[in-house]
């Protein structure tokens, strides 16, 4: 993408979902797989984050009580607000899904109408869905119907680039009861290859008929591109996905740009070992020993990315069964690269 342009910065409305304040122009940590886990989100939402959402969870699933979905159910006080993802294409098991999810008590119930992957998209779930834009808002319009919780959904631009209809699809969801709707700039078509295309989403703002919060997502990777699509495009906020792996601190890295319209200093080898042992010590308490050390390996790699002669402590890391053992390391990383900068 071409360097952005700066504007002055325009007065940010206020935004609220349903009757959850946000304040100006939130961040919201997007629902990602095998990623936004309790202990990740809580550490986001530290670092700034002003919303938090769960990863997709299977309306099936959920109602089989398989415990591979009832587990992304835990919700900790701290995260608040959080919103629960779910996904599905039957109406039956989407209703019995919320009846499951409201028993959580999240801030907000979100439906996820974009996930692009095969194994969803083949059940006419997430961005599947975006072939029968009249199911989408019948299914919507049930679980608005539903519950006394705030829905928003999460969707793309549409199926490929010949059936993009955002700006009428979002109207409809909202004319239904939808409370916020976050777009993601691609369609399923484009899977997350290429760039994501704004220009659509800022068209579904412009709408005069659009009264809910729209925001972007996808390839909101640096502070500029925030404030570009809060300044230029006039969104009402950035839900923050890959930018976020590794990097809990963006969410802040964003409001410092915002606030002084100066980088933040980039965390430190010090402050990346202490926030590997945040997560490894949350995992362990919520999941136990042995699924808490095992399925925090997959985080190292992305908090130590780009650290020359790090392969030995990665190593380390991934195959370390004792999480004490591996808070050893991680103080030793610390001690070896101090001077470290990135």
């Amino acid at each position: 993408m071409k360097d952005l342009p700066i504007f002055a910065k325009k007065k940010s409305a206020l935004v609220k979902i349903g009757n959850i304040e946000l304040g100006e122009f939130p961040l919201l940590l997007a629902p990602m797989e095998d990623v936004s886990d309790p202990p990740f989100r809580a550490l986001c939402k530290e670092n700034g984050a002003d919303v938090v959402y769960t990863e997709f969870i299977s309306c099936e699933g959920l109602i089989r009580d398989a415990a591979k979905s009832v587990i992304k159910l835990d919700i900790y006080e701290k995260e608040r607000p959080v919103g629960i993802q779910i996904f599905g294409a039957k109406l039956d098991s989407m209703l019995q899904a919320v009846d499951i999810v409201e028993k959580s008590n999240p801030d907000i119930i979100d439906i996820n109408y974009g996930c692009p992957v095969k194994k969803v998209v083949s059940k006419g779930a997430g961005a599947g869905i975006l072939k029968d834009i009249c199911l989408m808002e019948s299914l919507t319009k049930a679980i608005v119907e539903r519950t006394s919780l705030p829905v928003t959904v999460k969707t793309r631009l549409g199926w490929d680039h010949d059936s993009i209809k955002i700006v009428e699809v979002a109207e409809r969801l909202q004319d239904i009861g939808c409370k916020a709707i976050a777009i993601h700039g691609r369609t399923r078509a484009q899977m997350y290859k290429g760039e994501a295309d704004w220009s659509y989403i800022e068209k579904v703002k412009n709408n005069p008929r659009m009264h809910i919060p729209v925001f972007a997502n996808g390839d909101i990777n640096s502070p500029e591109r925030a404030m570009h699509i809060r300044d230029n495009l006039g969104l009402d906020g950035a839900m923050i996905g890959r930018a976020s792996i590794g990097n809990p601190w963006f969410f802040n890295e964003v409001k410092h740009y915002f606030e002084t319209g100066l980088h933040k200093q980039p965390a430190s080898i010090k402050e990346r070992a202490a926030v590997a042992k945040r997560h490894l010590e949350m995992s362990v308490a919520w999941k136990g020993e042995k699924l808490g050390v095992y399925e925090t390996r997959r985080h190292y790699s992305n908090y130590f990315k780009g650290i020359e002669n790090f392969k030995p402590f990665r190593q380390k890391l991934v195959t370390t069964e004792s999480s004490g053992e591996i808070y050893e390391i991680l103080d030793s990383i610390s001690e070896k690269f101090a001077e470290y900068s990135f």
